[in-house]
């Protein structure tokens, strides 16, 4: 261990891993840089934003066999949200990545690269590259902007640096490969891993959580939306995007503070089962419900989409469709898909039943990413027996999540109440019945129309209209109170 004093305050600063180049003095936030005999004050880096991470300088592990400690952190923000990069130091002496981004987490380390890697510009979400010997899928591709930094790091880092990065997944394998640093591409790899693998200890308490934030752990608050004055229920320092449910505008928050990013138009608030705020004991822990979105596909179907939060447990999402509820995951532990008809997850065959565009209709509560209605995505299902894969693409990102039905009165017991589901049973899909209906009225003015064309056509064309524009309406607005 290399103790320094700061430049900037004069405090000690501990460099424990000789691996460190750079360090973020914890009192001043000043950058310093250390050479081989001498230190130096480099600016000064930003605070990182609270986010209720349970992770903290100190932290301490276990990672294939051997104990590490996290010694740094690199805080990291892309068009639609934040994350965290954590630079631990292992007992033999090497460093490591450990990210942790909305409860998902991997442990990378870097390695020599082994042939010819895609360039950055040519990558594209849901396909796969050969890589280092190995076939990886293109997961995330990203350009992200150092928004702030804690503790010892491998290189230098500062108000201004940015990095491109893309990320990719085999199965539980996972890859990075960062092209921040022109003409260079650094090859990282590891896997992915939940934080109970990690037999953490040193974790941050819920009262160094709420001394962090100003609140009580998992306390939802309200804020104003700065563009009506509406009140916004959210859990302070856990969500870093807002959408208000009378304007539609979407509010970033740091902290306390709200910056209008962009305003939709005003908007009906639409009915649904679940209100935010709402709380619930699944299996033993208490989450509160701070988000809900609703989707429609191109069809005209819709379903709603529930974000709920526990401060240890994480995000768990509920999905109410017309057919029932879901209770859905992400996965950190990927399928096995080459864009075709089927996928395989661990030795369990899924066999694709859909594959269809949807797109955000609605969005009220709070987030970890920035939602904002129109946001379009392409979905692949994928069903065995009950349980369901699903595949979701942008242009920048690929997601899975793994669901499984849940009975509506799980979902009573678990809220303590009597759910009144909006029924959409009734108006879903009328229109693929209106159009059988207008292809018999077609089937039997078929003589007419072709005998007498000119003084008959407008005869089914009114019923057509008649049975086809009430389905249409009722499709897309029938849901609404």
């Amino acid at each position: 261990m290399h103790n320094v004093p700061c430049p900037g305050c004069g405090a000690q600063i501990a460099f424990r891993s000789a691996a460190s180049v750079m360090a973020v003095c914890a009192y001043c936030q000043s950058t310093v840089l250390k050479d081989a005999d001498s230190v130096r004050q480099y600016g000064r880096m930003s605070e990182v934003l609270a986010d209720y991470s349970p992770i903290q300088i100190g932290t301490a592990g276990s990672f294939g066999g051997q104990g590490f400690a996290v010694i740094g952190r690199i805080q990291l923000r892309y068009d639609a949200g934040i994350w965290n990069e954590w630079y631990v130091l292992f007992d033999d002496g090497h460093g490591s990545w450990l990210s942790d981004a909305s409860g998902l987490y991997t442990m990378t380390t870097q390695r020599a690269v082994d042939g010819v890697v895609p360039t950055f510009e040519s990558l594209v979400p849901g396909h796969a590259y050969p890589i280092n010997g190995n076939r990886y899928v293109a997961a995330d591709i990203r350009t992200a902007d150092c928004i702030g930094g804690q503790g010892e790091l491998p290189f230098q880092v500062g108000q201004g640096w940015q990095a491109r990065v893309a990320d990719f997944h085999a199965g539980d394998l996972f890859l990075t490969l960062d092209y921040s640093d022109a003409g260079k591409t650094c090859l990282y790899t590891g896997q992915s891993l939940s934080l109970d693998a990690l037999k953490c200890q040193m974790l941050r308490e819920d009262d160094a959580i709420e001394a962090g934030s100003g609140k009580f752990t998992g306390k939802v608050s309200r804020l104003g939306c700065p563009a009506c004055g509406s009140n916004v229920a959210y859990v302070p320092g856990m969500t870093t995007h807002l959408a208000c449910p009378n304007c539609s505008a979407s509010i970033g928050t740091t902290a306390e503070v709200a910056e209008v990013l962009a305003v939709g138009q005003r908007m009906e608030k639409v009915a649904t089962s679940l209100a935010l705020g709402a709380e619930a004991t699944i299996a033993g822990v208490p989450y509160t419900l701070i988000g809900l979105l609703q989707r429609r596909d191109d069809d005209g179907d819709s379903w709603t989409e529930y974000l709920l939060f526990a401060p240890r447990a994480g995000f768990l999402w509920l999905v109410e469709t017309s057919a029932g509820w879901e209770r859905a995951r992400m996965l950190d532990q990927w399928p096995t898909w080459d864009l075709g008809a089927s996928a395989l997850l661990g030795s369990q065959p899924f066999t694709r039943t859909a594959r269809y565009r949807a797109r955000v209709s609605f969005a009220a509560g709070a987030f970890n990413w920035r939602v904002t209605v129109g946001d379009a995505v392409q979905i692949s299902e994928f069903e065995n027996g009950r349980a369901r894969l699903s595949a979701e693409v942008t242009a920048q990102e690929l997601t899975w999540s793994l669901s499984n039905p849940v009975p509506t009165d799980q979902i009573n017991a678990w809220f303590n109440t009597t759910i009144l589901p909006v029924s959409k049973a009734s108006t879903a899909r009328l229109t693929t019945i209106a159009h059988w209906f207008a292809a018999a009225i077609l089937l039997f003015n078929a003589v007419p129309l072709l005998l007498s064309f000119r003084n008959t056509w407008f005869l089914p064309a009114l019923a057509i209209a008649c049975v086809y524009l009430p389905a249409l309406y009722l499709d897309r607005f029938g849901e609404r109170p």
